[in-house]
């Protein structure tokens, strides 16, 4: 864990002597990018700061409700409007991610720019390429570390009610709403201050967790009578779906979102991965329980990372390979599903 006052001074005096603040987010931005992005993002414009967002493409149609979703610049949709941003900073501070890559089309025009660089993560794996890396990965999400960051900055709890949505939003959906993750007492601690903001909690879940259409509960309906397959010898269970499958469901962005957690409520079940088609590479995603590290598994065979028990990966094959290959991962792991080990 780290002391977080020996960055704040720091952090302060980066954030009070830049002209252009920039706040960029990883691509396929999920709750916890957008929502550490929209929080430090508030809190900035409320010390008069000129401060400016980009994503590297679009926001899920779950997070578009948050305020200031609007003001978030999308790289690849406005890409000359969003180089003149990173030519202009002078200051720019990377939200939920560690490694360049994760810049999508923007990584060589930000690693390209002389501004100052800061990353604000809780991830494995740092990638040093900035002047100030603040990582803490006992943190449940990098909304909780921004929350923590800011309150040392501020002197005082920061009371706005979009920093107060945009932090709970980063916690509960980093967490699956408290299903994994490391979340701790404090984190609770730091909820319970957010609700006494007035949020409107009810409100904020039914927009992440319940708003979705008709199509998408077809599609999970689908997901788990037809692909999903478990592998009981390696208390495993996976889902996979094709283009084909996603089109004949009318998919669209964020549709599988939370898919990947389902099987883990199977009897036994301690590994779930999720397989889904896209373009040219599989994207993979994993989650577990107990102490199956696949953030080590997505590391080793599919250039990914992330947490113990929440991780994701890319493999460049088809569907079929893809599964092979995962199959293949699975026996040289098999010591790992001993219960003694789990």
């Amino acid at each position: 864990m780290l002391e977080l006052a020996k960055y704040t001074k720091e952090l302060s005096k980066l954030f009070f002597s830049s002209e252009n603040i920039l706040l960029v987010c990883h691509i396929n931005p999920d709750g916890d990018a957008i929502g550490s992005q929209l929080a430090l993002y508030h809190y900035l414009k409320e010390k008069n700061r000129n401060v400016e967002m980009i994503s590297p493409n679009y926001l899920q149609e779950f997070l578009k409700w948050m305020d200031g979703a609007d003001l978030i610049n999308i790289f690849i949709r406005n890409r000359e409007r969003c180089k003149k941003l990173i030519e202009s900073a002078d200051l720019i501070v990377m939200l939920d991610f560690n490694q360049s890559n994760r810049l999508g089309e923007a990584e060589n025009h930000v690693i390209a720019s002389g501004a100052r660089k800061v990353i604000i993560d809780h991830h494995l794996g740092l990638e040093n390429y900035v002047d100030l890396a603040i990582s803490d990965p006992s943190k449940c999400s990098t909304a909780e570390l921004v929350h923590q960051l800011i309150n040392i900055m501020n002197g005082v709890p920061f009371l706005h009610k979009g920093y107060a949505e945009a932090i709970y939003v980063g916690i509960i959906t980093d967490t699956g709403n408290f299903e994994h993750g490391t979340y701790t007492g404090n984190t609770f601690r730091i909820v319970a201050d957010l609700v006494e903001t007035g949020i409107e909690k009810e409100k904020i879940i039914n927009r992440i967790y319940n708003n979705f259409s008709s199509d998408r509960m077809q599609l999970l309906g689908f997901a788990l009578n037809k692909r999903m397959v478990i592998i009981p010898e390696y208390k495993t269970a996976y889902i996979s779906l094709s283009r084909n499958d996603l089109n004949t469901y009318n998919h669209v962005k964020g549709d599988t979102e939370g898919f990947v957690n389902l099987p883990l409520s199977i009897k036994r079940i301690v590994f779930s991965a999720l397989f889904i088609e896209k373009d040219g590479f599989i994207k993979l995603s994993f989650r577990s329980k107990g102490n199956f590290p696949v953030n080590e598994f997505a590391s080793k065979y599919f250039s990914g990372g992330g947490h113990l028990n929440a991780s994701g990966g890319e493999y460049a094959d088809t569907l079929e390979n893809t599964i092979a290959y995962f199959l293949h991962a699975l026996k040289e792991n098999a010591w790992r599903f001993d219960d003694n080990k789990l």
